[in-house]
């Protein structure tokens, strides 16, 4: 975004900001009853939680250490800390749980700020480095066409996308894959031509300079805002750790949004994964490069060492895959998880030493090939960087396979992983505390991390301690209420008899209940379950009881089917995790919200487990100090989809009786929003019957 002058807004006074000192000061007159922002927009509502949060974190940015905010929903938590970003004066790097939210930040906050304030500013919005186009990988990819090399990912990637995206690529300027509205989000074949860091040979490039990612990692580096999203955000840290291919500028001032989802992606970015689909994407690239000619009179060679490997990779994971044993296995969509032991992967140290060997082998075959003579149409300096890029990958491969096999680093979990056709071997922290404490906050000056659902029993203790904040004493915490009247936009349902959820009787009593609200409510509703299996049982019952339109998770890609669920009068979408965060309906579309079960996570999934016993060893409460807040504000996050504004108004209900029969139940209970309860159909009736 170009610098604009100031045209109208702020007073010369705000606008220049001389005295940093008055910077609380400034924000406080930009959320004036009468300041700026009710000025600029007529829509502006000025709110006493808003302007609290943004003194806040003007304060924070200005003296420097950790805020935690807890902003409930309707508070208008973005603006309250863009505002005070902006004002700052410093580069300020803003990350986000989600690509929807970073977007609209960047592309709709900020412009409606950079008008309403007049104050000049720049910003660059950053995504993983999988959403950019790479123009080295592209060329090569290109010229495998002809060679039948990319016909392996169907007929459409020669006849139809690839031409697309080559007129795409000599017009852009950022190289985003979202600015091509008609690309597939599965496309088969990006994988080969995005700009991911493991394909990424740096400075050594021929397209380094002209390079989308060095062009925007140059953007980010002038701008006064940079924002990305969790992944980008850990993902960069892990690689600036050990390795070429960071691409976000140092900041010395950071404000983490949907602070909740931090944990979850700093534990899959700062652990190992091993998988067959590398492989795969290996001799895929291998491959290209045979083809092209790049292996000269060698091709022969490296393809020999390259069908070797493939061999042995295939007969790895099909063993490793197969694994036979008594797991402690979580269902999660089509994900299957086997905790591993050192004990457990030793009947495989014969094939995975031979897979690493092979991947010796290749190592040494890509770095001695000596490229043929310079051809006109590719340089030789790309050819041999091209074999390098080869020799690195394997290596690193083989690195990281003999690390996970080794099952042996304490304070990481292992397990076996299956995915649709893939096969990995993973290895995850089990405690990330310490790690974002040295990649992320000691790096900072100023750390502000909120979002709606940070407490549990109004206490910041759970979320501190996993994040690492337990021991600093420069953390400072703010809960603000949220905005909404609960007490008249909601009721909260909760069944009056409900089996127990662990019991076979569970599943027919909850689709009683399912569709005696949905019939009270008139479909408009998400129904959220805790796993596929109970989704699938409750879809037949909907499907035969229910003259709604059913819409189920899978069915269609997530973002099609919340515009599906729009649009359609009476909608019902059944739906597992991922949508239980980071949606949003607004309006009489959404009415309805229900949760069958509490969202404990499964102490038999690996990770679960391994924290379970880090704690016990530590002489903690496990199901009380971990479990239980942990599935507070997974269920936070799930009601919190129905009410989204002022205007709406609905009913959350949860089946599980656990939350009336247990004694933690009254945890999740004080937890939860003000709304008035029900134990009576009839009263959800009365409520939609409502003027």
């Amino acid at each position: 975004m170009p610098d604009v002058p100031v045209i109208r807004g702020l007073t010369p006074e705000i606008a220049r900001g001389s005295d940093p000192a008055d910077l609380t000061d400034r924000v406080a007159r930009v959320f004036a009853d009468s300041g700026t922002l009710a000025q600029a927009l007529p829509t502006f509502e000025s709110r006493p939680a808003q302007r609290e949060m943004a003194e806040a974190v003007a304060g924070t940015l200005q003296n420097g250490g950790v805020l935690l905010v807890e902003a409930g929903t309707g508070t208008g938590k973005t603006l309250a800390y863009l505002v005070p970003a902006i004002l700052s004066g410093e580069r300020v790097l803003v990350s986000t749980g989600t690509k929807t939210l970073q977007e609209q930040i960047f592309f709709k906050d900020l412009a409606i700020l950079r008008e309403a304030l007049g104050v000049p500013f720049t910003a660059t919005c950053m995504k993983g480095r999988g959403n950019y186009l790479c123009l080295h990988r592209f060329e090569s990819f290109r010229e495998s066409a002809n060679s039948g090399t990319a016909r392996l990912f169907g007929e459409s990637a020669s006849q139809i996308f690839l031409p697309i995206i080559e007129q795409w690529s000599t017009a852009t300027e950022t190289g985003d894959r979202a600015e091509i509205t008609d690309l597939p989000e599965d496309l088969p074949f990006w994988g080969e031509i995005a700009a991911t860091s493991e394909n990424c040979i740096g400075t050594e490039c021929p397209r380094y300079t002209d390079c989308f990612v060095t062009r925007m990692r140059t953007r980010a580096a002038e701008s006064s805002l940079v924002v990305v999203n969790h992944h980008l955000l850990c993902a960069d840290a892990a690689v600036r750790q050990c390795a070429y291919g960071e691409v976000i500028p140092e900041c010395r001032y950071a404000i983490v949004d949907e602070a909740h989802q931090l944990e979850d992606v700093a534990t899959q970015y700062f652990g190992v994964s091993v998988s067959s689909y590398r492989f795969d994407e290996l001799a895929r690239d291998a491959e290209r490069l045979i083809a092209a000619g790049v292996a000269g009179a060698q091709g022969g060679d490296l393809n020999a060492v390259l069908e070797r490997m493939r061999e042995r990779a295939h007969d790895f994971f099909r063993m490793v895959g197969s694994a036979k044993a008594e797991p402690h296995i979580r269902q999660q969509g089509a994900e299957n998880r086997l905790r591993l032991s050192a004990a457990m992967l030793e009947p495989y140290y014969e094939d995975a030493a031979l897979l690493m060997g092979s991947l010796d082998l290749l190592e040494s075959t890509a770095a001695l090939i000596k490229p043929p003579l310079p051809d006109p149409e590719r340089p030789r300096e790309s050819t041999k960087l091209d074999l390098a890029g080869l020799a690195q990958r394997a290596g690193e491969l083989r690195d990281e396979l003999r690390f996970v096999l080794k099952a042996g680093e304490r304070g990481y979990v292992y397990f076996l992983e299956t995915r649709g056709r893939g096969v990995f071997l993973r290895a995850a922290p089990i405690n990330v505390s310490n790690i974002l404490r040295d990649v992320l906050f000691d790096r900072m000056k100023s750390t502000v991390l909120t979002s709606a659902t940070l407490t549990v029993e109004g206490s910041f203790d759970y979320i501190r301690s996993r994040l690492g904040l337990d021991r600093s004493s420069a953390t400072r915490f703010l809960k603000l209420a949220s905005e909404f009247d609960y007490q008249r936009q909601a009721i909260l349902y909760l069944p009056r008899r409900m089996p127990d959820p662990r019991s076979v009787d569970f599943t027919a009593a909850a689709g009683r209940e399912i569709i005696n609200i949905l019939e009270a409510s008139r479909g408009r509703a998400f129904v959220l379950f805790t796993s596929y299996a109970a989704l699938r049982a409750i879809q037949v019952i909907a499907e035969v009881e229910l003259p709604y339109p059913i819409l189920v998770q899978g069915s269609a890609p997530r973002s099609a089917l919340l515009e599906q669920f729009r649009t359609t009068p009476n909608a019902v979408l059944l739906a597992t995790s991922s949508f239980w965060q980071g949606v949003d309906v607004m309006g009489e579309a959404l009415s309805c919200v229900i949760i069958d079960k509490l969202p404990f996570a499964s102490p038999g999934d690996p990770i679960t487990a391994a924290r379970i016993e880090a704690i016990t060893e530590r002489g903690g409460q496990p199901f009380g100090d971990y479990q239980v807040p942990l599935a507070i504000l997974a269920l936070l996050q799930g009601l919190g989809r129905l009410i989204r504004h002022r205007d709406d108004r609905g009913v959350l209900a949860v089946l599980d009786p656990r939350l009336q029969t247990m004694g933690y139940g009254r945890r999740f209970l004080a937890s939860l929003p003000p709304a008035l309860i029900t134990r009576e159909i009839a009263d959800i009736r009365r409520f939609f019957g409502e003027k």
